[in-house]
């Protein structure tokens, strides 16, 4: 069950509970209140481990990247000496290998970047979510204070 959804449905249950005449105070049951702190308590490991994956496929995708750039530098580094060997166009080899060198390293940090995004982009959202969480929790908390 998705973390938002419990948080949706605890909220109905704040706003559908009995309230205390003459008072801003609700009444629920502890149980209630137990049952929906089990919930998230369950669900919230389920969400840490998905931006653990998330964290570690943007890692997955950065090492290809780097690995990828490293494999065009080696076959750039490769194609540059066998023109150069050809001495009637050294100066055109020289050239094709800076850009193909060039390229290379915009490809890789473009991947990196957009790998560094998507991540960014995903655990800023499960930090979000984490923190609507928290605050839901304090709130029952403090609920269930003011009824002691």
């Amino acid at each position: 069950m998705d973390i938002l959804r419990i948080l949706d449905d605890f909220e109905e249950t704040v706003q559908r509970s009995r309230r205390v005449p003459v008072t801003d105070k609700i009444i629920i049951s502890e149980e209630v209140i137990l049952d929906f702190l089990d919930r998230i308590r369950s669900i919230l490991p389920e969400e840490i481990h998905r931006a653990k994956l998330l964290n570690r496929e943007r890692e997955r995708v950065i090492q290809e990247a780097q690995e990828e750039a490293a494999k065009i530098l080696q076959e750039a580094r490769q194609e540059a000496e066998r023109i150069a060997s050809e001495s009637e166009i050294v100066k055109q080899a020289q050239s094709a290998a800076e850009e193909i060198v060039a390229q290379a390293k915009k490809v890789a940090r473009e991947i990196k970047f957009g790998a560094t995004e998507y991540a960014d982009e995903i655990l800023r959202k499960l930090e979000e979510n984490l923190e609507k969480s928290l605050s839901v929790v304090q709130k029952a908390r403090g609920e269930l204070e003011k009824m002691k």
